[in-house]
């Protein structure tokens, strides 16, 4: 995996979230226990954690367990989040492109069908 060490790129943070977020259709932002989070109809995609250093993102328990074990430094859980398909993905370390790439997988799988073939439609793919 790919760390942020671009020095033309800025750090990923919640405002480089919030466009990648809301440039898939149907993603809207809200709030719950107080941190950001993003939607597509009613389901989360992803929220801010609580530290405001790190983005948890929905995702597979097995692919999350790869990335973990693949990048230590970006990719964690917490107690919390062991038993769920969640992810929590440092700002400091992940690239842009990987941030994207892991958004859509979500973004996919959240989103109604006829949604994503709109999107893919419109994109050409």
């Amino acid at each position: 995996m790919a760390l942020n060490q671009d020095p033309d790129c800025k750090p990923v943070s919640l405002d480089t979230v919030r466009d990648l977020a809301l440039s898939y259709p149907g993603v809207i932002e809200g709030r719950s226990y107080g941190t950001p989070v993003f939607r597509v109809r009613a389901r989360l995609l992803a929220r801010l954690h609580d530290s405001g250093e790190a983005l948890v993102l929905a995702m597979e328990i097995e692919e999350r367990e790869a990335l973990m074990q693949s990048d230590p430094a970006t990719f964690y859980i917490t107690d919390h989040y062991r038993g769920y398909p969640w992810i929590l993905v440092r700002f400091s370390t992940v690239s842009h492109e990987e941030l994207r790439e892991l958004f859509e997988r979500a973004w996919r799988k959240g989103a109604p069908k006829s949604l994503v073939m709109a999107y893919d439609q419109d994109s050409g793919l």
